[in-house]
């Protein structure tokens, strides 16, 4: 796991300047789309209720599976009944809203592009590409698996030294003794993890140790510790499947932005709050990036 989140990090490092951008996953397919209901002979189907809930889940109460249902119909029944309403009142032709509706079109279509561009993106050769590309500057480093005891003072980790050379159990004394939740948990059991993933001092003395071997006491800023290396290892290359998830993102991101700069270049974006010369926005820069939640 620690490997597959080093090539993860690669990854995220590469994406830095790629958009944050509307998720890839497919757009909903009309085939299978049920007819839910019908308010004011406004048909409601079973992807409206997708797309309120990913409007309004966060502020739902809890609930159960058919009440939540119900509540999501009774909203989009609501927005219809109020929507019709201020039709009858004229409201459309108002200036602001006229421009929020103009606004709200824009973004749908600019999502469903980005989403679309994403999804086309996603070849089984783009994504093997990055990925082999990334497994080539993946630099080999050593792992250790690790168990730990965590006392307050040197005197308790001296005794707790003592009782593991005459033959007491490492697990059995980390669950007893050791002030880290893991200790109770799981005896101790750290996993694997590389040298830049422990606090200096911890990292220094496990590495330091053969397989097998218990530390003297060792200090940090948590308190004094008993460590146990239970093996060692080269971290091991993650495969491609265990990575394809970040792969999709960033290939998705990357084709994603690469949309964006094209149009910029061919676009003519006159900025009237400033003087002619001023210099275009930075690229770098995403205003128009959408998250859709």
């Amino acid at each position: 796991m620690a490997c597959t989140r080093s090539l993860a990090r690669w990854l995220g490092a590469l994406a830095i300047a790629a958009l944050c951008v509307a998720p890839t996953a497919p757009l909903r397919a009309q085939d299978s789309d049920p007819l839910i209901a019908r308010v004011n002979g406004i048909d409601v189907h079973q992807s409206d209720l997708a797309m309120a809930e990913d409007e309004i889940g966060s502020n739902m109460p809890s609930m159960g599976p058919a009440q939540k249902r119900d509540y999501l119909i009774t909203y989009l029944a609501d927005v219809i009944l109020l929507s019709q309403a201020a039709d009858q009142q004229k409201l459309g032709d108002d200036a602001d809203v006229k421009r929020q509706l103009a606004f709200d079109r824009n973004k749908v279509l600019m999502e469903a592009l980005l989403q679309k561009t994403g999804q086309a993106a996603q070849t089984d050769d783009a994504l093997h590409k990055v990925y082999d590309n990334a497994i080539k500057q993946m630099k080999p480093e050593e792992e250790v698996h690790a168990r730990h005891i965590l006392v307050a003072t040197e005197d308790e980790a001296k005794q707790i030294e003592a009782a593991l050379k005459q033959g007491a159990d490492f697990a059995t004394l980390a669950k007893e003794k050791s002030k880290d939740p893991s200790g109770a948990a799981n005896g101790g059991d750290l996993g694997w993890f590389t040298k830049d993933q422990m606090v200096p001092e911890f990292a220094d003395a496990a590495f330091k140790l053969d397989k097998g071997q218990i530390s003297d006491p060792v200090h940090t800023q948590f308190g004094w510790h008993i460590i146990l290396v239970v093996d060692k290892r080269v971290k091991p290359i993650p495969t491609f499947d265990q990575v394809k998830p970040q792969l999709e993102n960033y290939v998705a991101h990357r084709a994603q932005e690469e949309l964006v700069e094209n149009l910029r270049k061919t676009a003519k974006i006159e900025r009237l709050d400033q003087p002619a010369a001023s210099a275009p926005p930075s690229s770098s820069l995403n205003p128009a990036a959408p998250v859709k939640k």
